[in-house]
């Protein structure tokens, strides 16, 4: 029972925190939610173009790969390309 007590004053104590700064708890957690939400959804337009996504290849060269130089922009894009689109000198889908 008080640890649901210890529940209801946090939640509280943010709501007057919130109002406080001319905001609410729900706006901010709303606003979060719609930016991850932006975040997912600008990732997944990009994937569905095969638009690739260049900072998540570099933050996981860095956390797999520490000692490994990531390729360039222009690099990493033509790689992605080459594997797509079948590669050098090859036009077209045969």
């Amino acid at each position: 029972m008080a640890e649901g007590k210890h529940e209801a004053a946090t939640i509280a104590a943010a709501g007057a925190r919130a109002r406080q700064a001319g905001g609410s708890v729900f706006g901010a957690a709303l606003r979060r939610s719609l930016g991850t939400g932006g975040r997912y959804l600008g990732q997944t337009m990009r994937l569905m173009v095969g638009m690739p996504d260049y900072e998540r290849y570099v933050a996981h060269v860095q956390r797999v790969h520490p000692g490994q130089t990531p390729m360039s922009y222009e690099e990493f894009f033509r790689n992605r390309q080459d594997a797509r689109y079948g590669g050098r000198g090859k036009v077209g889908c045969c």
